[in-house]
Parts: C-alpha cells; structure tokens; sequence
C-alpha cells in the first residue's frame, strides 16, 4: 500500500511541477544550485551563441529540465556529466567552470597547461552539468521545494533525519548510479527500499533522468566519457574492458591520474557495475572515467573550500580528453592485448 501511494502522490506532483527559472545573480563565479546553474546557462547561451549549444536531454521526475551544453565544432564527441548524486553539485561547479574557461581560452587563443582549445574545431565537448537537479535540491534546501504531502516520505527515506546534507539518491530514492545495465543483476551493498543512498530500483534504466542520459549518450555517440563523482581523489577507469582496448584506456587514465594527482584505481577481481561508465564501457567498448573529486568526506558534500585545488587539479581534462579522442578518431592508438600485465 505505502508503495502505491509513493507512487500515485509522485506522479500527481510531477504533472503539476512547471520548470521553475533562475532570479540569482548570473555573474556569480561558482555554480552552486540547480537555479545558478540555469541562470549561468542562459548567460552563456545569450553571450556565446555562435560557441555554446544548448539542449534539453529530458526531466527529472519532478520535471525539472536536464540541459545539456556543447562547446566547440567538431563532428566527433566527448561527453563529461556531474551531479549523479544530490550530494556531489560540487562537480556540476567544475564543469560549468570548465566550460567558462575553454570558451575563453577559445577566444583568445590561450592554452591551458599545454593544451591547445582549438581541438574543439575537431571534437566538440558534450557536457550534463547536473544530471540529478531534484536531489541536488534535496540536498541543499531539504524539505522546503516539496508539498507537505510528500514531505514525510522523504524524511522516511532519510530516516527521520531533518539534516538532508547526505542525500544521494534522486527525488523518489533511487540512486541513479546504480541504474544502469551493466552487471545490474548481481549488484550487491543496495537498500530494499527506496532510500537517500544506494537503492538500485526495480530494473535498470528505471529513473527518468537514467533513461534520459543513456538516450542522449547514444545518440551524440561519443569516444569518451567522464562521469565526475566525490570523494576521495580516485580515478576508476575499469569495467571488463576489452583486452583489445584495455591498453589504450590504461593509457589514457594514467594521463588523466597524472594531471590531476588522483589515485589511479586498479581493476577490481569482481566489478561491482550498475554505473555510467560500467555501462558505457561495456556497450560502447570505448575508454570511460570515474573520478572522484576531493579529499574524503563521509556522506556529506565536500565542502567549497576545496574548489579551487579540484579545479587546478581538472582544468586540462576536458582538453585532454578531446585530445585523446581525436587519436581514437585517427585510429592512432596499437589495440594490443594488455591482459598478461593485470591479475584479473
């Protein structure tokens, strides 16, 4: 009955949501909200218009619009995505910094750290700057964007806690990460229930903003992704890669581990799956990044003050993932079987 009724009251409030838009200041310099993060659209799209794309790719269950921004004019892709969990908008604020930062140095033929923007005439830049506005709400203002009437269920799915700051899921309790098919089936260390963190639903693909993501991915086909998670400075880059592959992908992540310090991950006996990259991995056999920004903290957001070091640490990756994507394109990478060097 309790999930019947989560149901009929969920689908009543998302026929009723509009599409709220942004009164914040647009100049401010961090994106930190779902509302910021559309004003700072919005000024980009009406400041660039010849350099910055933008489109919807779908809503969040409550209907708030999930957008997504290109920067450049190459007819080849890389994707970047953030804010999978409510409690990681600080990846949404390296992001929409790296779009700024690349559309600058654009324009005025800077290069970052070595990297030439001018790759952005070869491979343009996909990014989802916050996958998951309704938990980043959640997250950041607890109860007070929902009706009352849905109010005691999201306290229900937080255990009665009034202290929302370690919400992970989206706005009815799924965590997104553990959405998609890739090993989904097998997915251990899940809540029964929904809940603020780690209930997998009832099938892969099951959450609007999922299915919404992995649409999108397949049509813009990019050569690779990234998918920017907190904490800990890890760089995971692992799912049953292909030995084929597996080589060019290694390569590829330990640039990525080198430029930004992150620890880089090695592959797991048993891949846990159910994620972006897992998933993107494993149907595009195509190289896909997990890193986790920041210093560990335990189920909170990391705090603002370790902004400006993430964004030293991140600043060239967007470049150099188009760099990278543009050997790919040219077939420039040896498809050497790496197996032999990794026990698994």
């Amino acid at each position: 009955m309790r999930r019947f009724l989560f149901v009929c009251l969920v689908l009543t409030i998302v026929l009723h949501t509009g599409i709220t838009a942004s009164a914040e200041n647009i100049s401010q310099q961090n994106v930190r909200s779902y509302k910021s993060l559309l004003a700072n659209i919005y000024e980009l799209r009406t400041t660039y218009p010849s350099l910055v794309e933008v489109t919807v790719i779908g809503k969040s269950t409550f209907g708030h619009s999930i957008p997504a921004l290109k920067i450049g004019t190459g007819k080849k892709h890389v994707l970047f995505v953030g804010s999978h969990h409510g409690r990681e908008w600080l990846t949404t604020t390296i992001l929409m910094k790296m779009i700024k930062t690349y559309i600058h140095a654009y324009k005025n033929g800077e290069i970052i750290s070595g990297f030439d923007p001018r790759i952005l005439d070869t491979i343009s830049i996909w990014f989802v700057p916050m996958l998951n506005p309704d938990g980043v709400m959640i997250q950041q203002n607890g109860l007070s964007d929902y009706p009352i009437a849905f109010q005691q269920l999201l306290l229900e799915m937080n255990n009665n806690d009034l202290n929302f700051k370690k919400w992970k899921a989206n706005g009815i309790g799924i965590d997104l990460n553990r959405q998609y098919p890739a090993g989904w089936d097998e997915l251990k260390g899940t809540n029964e229930f929904q809940s603020y963190q780690f209930y997998k639903g009832n099938r892969p693909m099951e959450a609007d903003e999922v299915a919404s993501l992995v649409q999108f991915t397949q049509k813009i086909n990019p050569l690779i992704s990234v998918s920017y998670h907190s904490s800990g400075r890890v760089l995971y880059w692992h799912y049953k890669n292909d030995p084929n592959v597996v080589l060019r992908d290694h390569s590829i992540a330990k640039k990525f581990a080198n430029i930004t310090g992150y620890e880089l991950a090695e592959p797991p006996k048993e891949a846990s799956g159910g994620g972006f990259t897992d998933w993107f991995i494993q149907d595009f056999n195509r190289p896909g990044f997990t890193p986790e920004i920041s210093y560990e903290v335990k189920e909170t957001n990391p705090p603002l003050s370790v902004f400006n070091e993430e964004w030293e640490r991140n600043q060239a990756i967007g470049l150099m993932i188009a760099t990278e994507a543009k050997k790919m394109a040219l077939n420039e990478y040896e498809m050497t079987d790496f197996q032999h060097i990794f026990d698994y």
